[in-house]
């Protein structure tokens, strides 16, 4: 029982180190050739896991060589078009100009049903409001409303804004976090002043926001944000 348990953390960790080297992606967005690997990976973690009687390092070469591979198959990709292509295939146009190419939804063999569910989960439930949908290579569709349909954005009404950036997390859950007050220009004296002004100590809030322009909010620890 405790071999199997060590074996298990080993490849946790195995596991976890590939995956993070290989990228910060969600399921969804993975290209062909990562979703392979991150399979292939799975299925080897789980033999050398099901069967102690392999050598774990038979299981963790094989995570390793893969992960390598899919390393080197990326770093070609971004130098070579045409490997990229192989590998990941290219975008295919389905609406063009408000006009659905039925060949193409049936080389992908798309359906209608595919397609109506794909245009709602982008915000949009009326297929004339479209003039533009595309297949990426992971499977996704990107759509193009017409510009009737397109919602109204404040430069459209003249009312834009000089750009700002989001305010930061300041404190969570009593720790403070230093990066984020050098992020809005502010040290540990204005800090100070907040808290004093607040009377609060640091340990006893639960969120601290605050923005370049010197905006905070506050929540302490025990009371439901308004």
């Amino acid at each position: 029982m405790t071999i199997v348990l060590i074996r298990s953390f080993i490849l946790y960790l195995v596991v976890m180190f590939s995956v993070r080297l290989m990228g910060k992606r969600q399921l969804g967005e993975l290209q062909p050739a990562e979703l392979v690997v991150t399979i292939l990976i799975s299925n080897i973690a789980t033999l050398a896991l099901e069967d102690i009687e392999i050598p774990l390092l038979h299981g963790i070469l094989p995570i390793l060589a893969l992960v390598c591979y899919e390393v080197i198959a990326s770093w070609i990709s971004l130098k070579s078009v045409r490997f990229r292509r192989w590998i990941s295939g290219s975008p295919k146009i389905l609406i063009c100009n408000g006009i659905i190419d039925q060949n193409m939804m049936k080389t992908l063999r798309f359906s209608v049903d595919d397609l109506m569910s794909a245009l709602r989960m982008s915000g949009v439930f009326f297929i004339e409001e479209v003039q533009f949908a595309i297949v990426e290579t992971n499977g996704s569709i990107s759509v193009y409303q017409k510009s009737a349909y397109q919602p109204c954005e404040k430069q459209d009404l003249h009312a834009v804004q000089p750009c700002c950036d989001p305010p930061q997390t300041i404190i969570a859950d009593g720790q403070l976090r230093e990066t984020s007050l050098s992020a809005i220009g502010q040290d540990r004296q204005w800090l100070d002043t907040i808290l004093e002004q607040e009377k609060i100590k640091i340990k006893d809030i639960f969120i601290l926001t605050a923005d370049k322009s010197c905006a905070y909010h506050l929540i302490p620890k025990g009371v439901p944000a308004l």
